[in-house]
């Protein structure tokens, strides 16, 4: 398998294997912005996690479905960087690390963790602003998780829907290190690259064997605004589509993208869309904050246990009572 692997192209030689709103997207542009690593100009391709694909979803440049395709991603790396990629599903995939390690045995990857709670809200507003979630209270979207979950097999239900899933951590890391060594492995917590970004970014170049004293530029992304009207919200990507790619778009998206044109969208018309649509971030539910960390707090101490760190602490879980 490996040498016909390297007939037909390069590995990749590290990941960014999760999770997501924990930092992987900062994380990746500040890697890519070495010159001793080169990475894809795509985020996400999630090659290695077909089971969390769309439904129904087609073989695009950004998201292979075949290996000479995703190999392609890695085409313009030269022989003296690493290359890498990021698809932070890996980590919740139950078959991606044992995939890649059939192929690249030698694989390093990198996992970034973050408290429960604050990762799940995180991860709710993302899943709300990409159309995957309809549900836009967190409350409700996580009490749907039951019945999601015995209808699963009847629907097209995203499995990224079902959010407990994400946060069983340990159960994770036990199936990374079932595949790789735990030399290969890099687990970094989400607070630690907030409070010192050059410092961890530094220590993952270390990790990867390049030159950790290479300035590089920290990245900080923005927080989403809350979805004001899911109306709005979609006709909006859905002419972003017809921009794009007219013939995946409905026939009323391709029509308003003709009639109003971008240059005309992004000027006063689009800060009177915004104000409509969008709203500033909500604060959080401190009350059912509060209740998500308790029902999680058993996964805080089984992670905290197998890294060897007090992420109780850490965390808060030690002062729930």
């Amino acid at each position: 398998m490996e040498g016909a692997t390297q007939a037909r192209g390069r590995m990749p030689d590290f990941f960014i294997a999760g999770h997501q709103k924990c930092g992987t997207t900062a994380l990746y542009l500040m890697l890519n912005e070495h010159p001793q690593i080169f990475m894809p100009e795509f985020k996400e391709p999630r090659f290695f996690a077909p089971e969390l694909r769309p439904p129904l979803a087609r073989e695009t440049r950004d998201r292979p479905q075949k290996l000479e395709s995703y190999l392609a991603l890695f085409a313009d790396a030269t022989a003296d960087q690493r290359a890498g990629e990021a698809s932070p599903q890996y980590l919740r995939s139950p078959t991606a690390a044992a995939q890649i390690a059939e192929l690249q045995p030698d694989a390093r990857m990198i996992v970034i963790l973050r408290e429960p709670a604050d990762f799940l809200r995180s991860f709710h507003q993302q899943m709300v602003a990409s159309h995957e979630e309809r549900e836009k209270d967190l409350r409700s979207a996580i009490e749907a998780e039951p019945s999601r979950r015995a209808n699963a097999g009847d629907s097209f239900l995203p499995p990224q829907l079902l959010y407990s899933d994400h946060v069983r951590y340990a159960e994770q890391l036990r199936r990374l290190h079932a595949s790789f060594a735990p030399e290969q492995v890099l687990v970094l917590i989400y607070d630690d690259f907030r409070a010192d970004n050059e410092g961890t970014v530094r220590q993952v170049l270390r990790f990867l064997d390049v030159d950790d004293t290479v300035a590089l530029e920290p990245v900080r992304t923005r927080p989403l605004k809350a979805v004001r009207s899911m109306w709005l919200h979609r006709l909006r990507r859905a002419v972003r589509r017809a921009d794009y790619n007219p013939a995946q778009a409905s026939p009323f998206a391709r029509v308003l993208s003709k009639l109003v044109p971008k240059r005309v969208r992004r000027g006063p018309l689009s800060k009177a869309y915004r104000s409509v649509a969008y709203a500033p971030p909500q604060p959080p539910d401190r009350q059912f904050m509060l209740e998500l960390r308790r029902r999680y707090r058993d996964e805080v101490v089984a992670i905290g246990e197998y890294l060897g760190r007090d992420l109780v602490a850490l965390w808060g879980y030690d002062k729930l009572d």
